[in-house]
């Protein structure tokens, strides 16, 4: 019988034959890749804080025409959703193709939230290995920055100021035509993220008036503020479409165009009331929009369950790269050329925490129709309904308080969730009524239990273990005073005891 000392010695070093083995098998760049001049470029575009809030999915007051026009080029995702509705959470997510709770950022890098390992193997490491040359224009936000070796950095503040926009298109043009090489860069820019400023530089150049459009449906209500707030939500949208504009316009000019994928998404909703920071579709639904001229077939709208944790694989396949082992994603590469795949008929998302302020734990999975949100820490208040409405809508209450009843029953659901939440998306888009304690949906309540034990063992989830959940409760807990979170006081050691708690265990 051995301690849990022992045990934990047992895991690591598992952990380090695995990521051994791997180092050993990653390939070589040499002379014969080096010939592969069809390998595509890769470039992709990510905004902040957005949901599928665009012209080209149907939002009728935003003007986005560029991005627009590069979807009806490419392949729109109307189905597209991020791992976890967190800025660290869902770059982590893309960048190395695994769920939150297995690369480890379960929370923000800026409080202190990281991978587990350094080693753990991302698209950046595999592409450089292939002989790609990698860039990285804005921030990264994931912890260590060290494990994503980039070639070309700049711009990596989050700039949420808006200094100097133009700058993003002219280091892109300087990355495009420094060198021969394929390339992979990773343009980040700051809209749609808070303060939602109406107008910098001149951009947009047309503006919304606040009586002439509505607030996002998922909120589910309505106020002259709120009005406001969603206008120059829309002018963020509209500012981030001209400069993806002016990016595009950088990549025609290096004459690379007609050979690079080009990947757009944002990195998770925005925030909101129900979006950002949330389980519901107003946080996890994004816009997934792709484009890759003569490979794949142009002006598609493809329903199915996608994930951004889908174009690791979709990336390494493209560019005739080592597959990795253990991703939880599969490569989009079938839908893009237009074919019909047997694809998945379940997809899951979790929550952990954003900054110390909101942790509240959630595992959820969506099927066809049905959505079934499980919270961890079930009858207690989530401590981001109080968060989100004290510091941007702390004149909402009345305008919560004269909803409609089932609106005011999904505020009430959010601020102190049972176990279960189950929706019917086909009839209720937006989540308004929890179908979870209704007999008559015992039948999809039961499939969807089902299929997210399934994944939760599946994947290792670190919060099967209802000490970990407690735990990690407690170490966050520990950093307050006087009722607010201090990052000083804040020590995380999650990655030392997610994986030591159950004998047998081994970190993704």
């Amino acid at each position: 019988m051995t301690t849990k000392e022992d045990g934990k010695r047992m895991i690591t070093h598992r952990i380090s034959l695995l990521f051994i083995s791997a180092a050993l098998t990653a390939p070589v760049f040499s002379s014969q890749v080096a010939a592969e001049d069809d390998r595509p470029n890769i470039l992709l575009i990510v905004s902040e804080d957005n949901g599928p809030e665009l012209g080209c999915y149907g939002d009728p007051y935003v003007r986005t025409p560029v991005l627009d026009k590069l979807a009806a080029e490419g392949i729109r995702f109307e189905r597209a959703y991020v791992p976890q509705a967190g800025c660290s959470q869902s770059r982590a997510a893309y960048l190395t193709g695994m769920y939150p709770h297995q690369n480890g950022q379960i929370g923000l890098a800026t409080w202190k939230f990281r991978m587990y390992r350094e080693e753990t193997p991302n698209i950046v490491r595999s592409l450089k290995q292939h002989g790609y040359r990698t860039g990285i224009i804005g921030k990264l936000h994931v912890n260590p920055e060290s494990a994503f070796p980039f070639d070309y950095r700049k711009i990596p503040s989050a700039n949420f100021g808006r200094k100097k926009l133009g700058r993003y298109a002219e280091a892109a043009l300087e990355f495009f035509t420094a060198s021969d090489q394929p390339f992979f860069l990773s343009v980040n820019y700051p809209d749609a993220h808070r303060p939602f400023l109406a107008s910098v530089g001149g951009r947009p150049k047309q503006l919304l008036a606040p009586e002439d459009i509505e607030p996002l449906p998922w909120i589910g209500l309505d106020s002259p503020a709120l009005r406001e707030e969603t206008a120059n939500y829309y002018h963020c949208m509209s500012r981030l479409d001209s400069l993806i504009g002016d990016l595009l316009a950088s990549l025609a000019r290096s004459g690379k165009a007609d050979n690079t994928l080009i990947v757009y998404f944002g990195d998770h909703g925005a925030d909101m009331l129900r979006g950002k920071r949330t389980s519901y579709e107003g946080g996890l639904r994004i816009p997934l929009i792709v484009r890759w001229p003569s490979r794949a077939k142009p002006g598609q709208v493809r329903r199915e369950l996608v994930s951004t944790l889908d174009l690791m694989p979709t990336w390494l396949e493209a560019t005739r790269a080592k597959p990795v082992a253990g991703l939880a994603g599969r490569s989009l590469i079938p839908l893009l050329r237009g074919e019909t795949p047997d694809w998945r008929d379940y997809l899951f998302t979790e929550f952990h925490a954003h900054s110390a302020h909101n942790y509240f734990p959630q595992r959820t999975v969506r099927g066809p129709r049905f959505k079934l949100i499980r919270n961890l820490m079930p009858g207690q208040i989530n401590p981001d309904y109080n968060f989100t409405l004290e510091r941007f809508y702390p004149a909402l209450s009345p305008a919560i308080d004269a909803a409609p009843r089932h609106v005011r029953e999904a505020y009430r659901t959010m601020r102190q969730p049972p176990e279960f939440e189950l929706y019917d998306l086909e009839e209720d888009p937006h989540e308004f009524r929890n179908l979870a304690v209704d007999p008559r949906y015992s039948e999809p309540l039961a499939e969807l239990k089902r299929e997210l034990a399934v994944w939760r063992e599946r994947t290792n989830d670190p919060l099967l273990e209802a000490d970990n959940v407690a735990r990690l409760k407690a170490e966050i807990d520990a950093c307050f005073e006087n009722g607010e979170p201090r990052k000083d006081r804040l020590t995380l050691t999650y990655p030392d005891y997610f994986f030591g708690s159950t004998e047998g265990a081994e970190r993704p």
